[in-house]
């Protein structure tokens, strides 16, 4: 080894076989964990120091072979070759080990000292599965270590091995390719090791030439000097091929060997898991598993929704203290707008969602984690292959529930070019978690009384799985026409999930989202506050201070009236009156106080919070039949009433006084703060683009929120806080809820258009980033761009249209 005190270890093995999970053990990196192909798309790497020992672990894909058939497989192998990993560890799955072995064979090829890490051994004990660990290690070479990966036993056991001195001396197994092939293996490899230059594992490289790997051949003919191997390659290639198939013969020699090592390493075969077996004979049910796929996906959304409430209310509550804590402290005007409005506004608005997001991602990783996700990509598998697709391409689609990028990259795992292609240019389709704050402000603000929240959610997400695949449909019987490759998904073992997985998949995908709130979304923010609070100085259509002024003016003298009639000059000089009067002002701030936070708790996003209100509201009207003051005056003013009649009497007309200025004056602070709002740049923004949004049911604020949120779709709820903030009234500030659901230009079918027109919209800048990156060509990110853009339109439009025939816009 280069360094007896730095190993570098590269972790390589098949989907499913808890590699991931021994490297999150051993490194306690934050990494994702799944229970189905393509999660890891990128090598990762982590530290452990380890009996004085620095210990550089990378996390390779998780693979079936190591062709150039697939960019996982690629990255998979460069990583050996390129960087020489001092031990490869092979994680196996014990309770599948003949099939894991083919990835074995391709190992032991590169040249590396192994290691072999069995894990699921408790699986394979439940289903009577019974290895020789010394046979098996002596078959590939390897030092061999027995774990289970998901309670973290054998790690210490793995590491003595990977640190110590068991693997300095292994020599690696060979692959037999039989006295056809060997004698062509044996030239190739004469003339790589006289030329020299080639520092590629010598036998491996010559193996592959003869296999004709499109990758391999690219790396040599690279360097100069090296067309007489090509050349001597080709030649040898032409004289076998009219022996042997080339095609299926190197493969065959290799899925050889690996039987013939689980044959002389097995002691027991054992049986099939019969605990997975039964569950999956009702989970995968030909009929039923898919209405238990939709009903799982119904419960989670209802879940997410209803409970998610409650926290999102507390932290809702917390931002209004904030902001009205951050108006009495900040003394400047504008200062105070930027802090209050644009920044707790905006950022604040999204930040009151996390709860929610927590929450679908709590259910995202239990259904990965126990092996349910295998299922339900092979359930949808059969729709998708009578439609022509293939079935692996739906693995992205559901990794784009939690993030479009991830779900962009896993298409890495595809094999064919053209289903790599289409199921890119699909997954942006699929509902992302950034959408969700968008969903849940609108589903709270006009359907969480009528109980159907869930109901909502669950349809915009199978929204957006069925426009995925008919996009995919569409293009693989047109611009992507062609032969589809075989797919084989493997259902890993049901497994209880460790609360250590859960925990770190929802902080990972929980700090990416605060992450975003307060870097990007906080710039966000900001700007489209300067945009709709400047400019400043506005024409406005009257002098408003004065107006306000003549309204307190005639308050008074209306009160100054009253007075004289009672004999007096002053409230102050009869203090019954004073006293009942301060207590009725009293009461009616009271009043609005409450219905400012029952409006801002969130409760309306809990439909059975919201409809124990409204029937609360109905007993108190009927328990108060006598009360004259039911509907104009608050509750509290009944009990005023009792106390002293007379007195009462003669305050009210002094309190409606001061009740209609307050009125008039809040209608002309309305129509100052409408009137500045319509003459910022935001506005002005806006109403460039409302005539072409218009057919949809949206106004300038949310054209403004549409081009905003093209970055990122949070901002969305953002921009939309910040613009009713900074159009609100000051003194009764309200939750952005409260704000949508009293806005005349909205309603039930602008909220359906706009939540159909944000799923299919055009992806965020990062997704955007990555398809260019994946296809490596503009053309097909504007293509993308394009697609979304024109299904967004034509879907919105026909939502709310129809929205209207259903009665929905009121």
């Amino acid at each position: 080894m280069e360094n007896a005190a730095k190993i570098k270890i590269a972790l390589a093995g098949n989907p499913n076989c808890g590699k991931t999970t021994i490297f999150n053990n051993i490194t306690g990196a934050k990494q994702h964990v799944g229970n189905y192909p393509g999660v890891t798309v990128e090598k990762k790497e982590g530290h452990r120091t380890f009996n004085g020992k620095d210990l550089l672990f990378v996390d390779l894909p998780g693979t079936y072979s190591l062709t150039a058939r697939s960019l996982d497989e690629v990255v998979a192998r460069n990583v050996i070759i390129n960087e020489k990993p001092d031990i490869i560890v092979n994680v196996l799955d014990a309770s599948n080990l003949e099939r894991n072995l083919y990835l074995a064979a391709q190992l032991v090829e590169l040249g590396r000292p192994m290691v072999i890490a069995l894990n699921m051994m408790d699986i394979a004990d439940r289903m009577g599965v019974k290895i020789d660990l010394k046979k098996l290690g002596k078959q590939l070479g390897a030092v061999v270590v027995p774990l289970v990966g998901s309670k973290n036993i054998g790690t210490k056991e793995l590491l003595d091995a990977i640190s110590g001195t068991q693997t300095q001396n292994l020599v690696n197994a060979k692959v037999d390719y039989g006295p056809d092939v060997e004698p062509a293996i044996t030239n190739l490899t004469d003339a790589i090791e006289k030329m020299g230059i080639i520092k590629y594992p010598v036998r491996w490289l010559a193996v592959k030439l003869l296999e004709n790997d499109s990758d391999a051949i690219e790396k040599v003919r690279a360097m100069e000097g090296t067309n007489s191997i090509l050349a001597l390659a080709s030649t040898l290639r032409d004289s076998l091929a009219n022996k042997i198939d080339l095609d299926f013969y190197f493969a065959q020699c290799r899925y050889q060997f690996a039987t013939d090592v689980f044959n002389k390493s097995i002691i027991n075969v054992g049986l099939s898991d019969s605990l997975s077996d039964k569950i999956d004979s009702v989970l995968t049910h030909r009929y039923l598993g898919i209405p238990i796929f939709l009903a799982l996906m119904w419960l989670m959304f209802v879940v997410v929704i209803n409970v998610g409430a409650y926290p999102q209310g507390w932290l809702d509550t917390g931002f209004s203290i904030l902001g009205d804590w951050c108006s009495d402290v900040i003394e400047d005007d504008q200062l105070r707008s930027l802090v209050v409005d644009g920044v707790i506004g905006g950022v604040g608005s999204v930040l009151s969602f996390v709860p929610l997001i927590v929450l679908l991602y709590l259910f995202i990783s239990l259904l990965e984690d126990t092996g349910y996700m295998a299922r339900a990509a092979f359930l949808i598998d059969r729709a998708m292959r009578a439609l022509g697709l293939h079935g692996k391409s739906f693995i992205p689609m559901i990794l784009g529930f939690g993030c479009n990028v991830p779900g962009i990259m896993a298409a890495r795992t595809l094999d064919n070019e053209k289903d790599r292609l289409v199921t890119i240019l699909a997954c942006p389709f699929m509902s992302c978690g950034a959408r969700l704050p968008v969903y849940t402000l609108l589903i709270a603000a006009f359907f969480g009384a009528s109980g159907h929240g869930g109901t909502v959610l669950l349809g915009i997400y199978l929204l957006g799985i069925v426009i995925s695949i008919c996009v995919a449909l569409v293009l693989r019987h047109t611009t992507f026409k062609g032969e589809q490759e075989p797919f084989v998904m493997e259902m890993p073992p049901y497994h209880i999930p460790t609360l250590k997985g859960v925990l770190m998949h929802m902080w990972e995908r929980t700090v990416l989202y605060l992450k975003k709130a307060g870097t990007f979304i906080l710039g966000a923010s900001v700007l489209v506050w300067f945009l709709t609070a400047y400019p400043v100085d506005v024409q406005y259509s009257q002098d408003f201070d004065a107006a306000k002024d003549q309204v307190t003016a005639e308050m008074e003298q209306k009160q100054s009236d009253i007075l004289q009639s009672y004999g007096l000059s002053a409230i102050e000089d009869n203090d019954a009156l004073n006293e009942m009067y301060e207590s009725m002002v009293a009461a009616d701030e009271a009043a609005d106080e409450a219905d400012e936070n029952e409006a801002d708790t969130g409760n309306s996003l809990n439909p059975a919070a919201a409809l124990s209100s409204v029937e609360d509201q109905v007993k108190d009207s009927e328990n108060a039949e006598d009360n004259l003051f039911m509907g104009k005056y608050p509750q509290g003013f009944a009990d005023l009433q009792e106390q002293n009649p007379a007195v009462f009497a003669q305050a009210l007309p002094l309190f409606d006084a001061k009740a209609d200025a307050d009125d008039e004056t809040s209608k002309l602070e309305d129509q100052q703060n409408a009137e500045k709002l319509e003459q910022s740049y935001a506005a002005r923004l806006g109403h460039f683009v409302e005539p072409v949004i218009a057919p949809l049911g949206f106004d300038w604020k949310i054209g403004v929120g549409l081009i905003a949120c093209t970055a990122a779709k949070e901002v969305m709820v953002s921009t939309l806080g910040t613009i009713y903030s900074v159009g609100g009234d000051d003194t009764h500030e309200s939750g952005l809820v409260a704000y949508l659901r009293d806005d005349p230009d909205f309603n039930q079918a602008v909220a359906l258009s706009l939540m159909v027109f944000v799923l299919l919209y055009m992806p965020c800048v990062a997704a955007m980033a990555v398809i260019k990156r994946e296809t490596g060509s503009w053309k097909m990110l504007l293509a993308s761009n394009g697609m979304c853009l024109v299904l967004s339109y034509v879907l919105a439009f026909v939502t709310y249209h129809l929205a209207l025939m259903a009665g929905l816009g009121a």
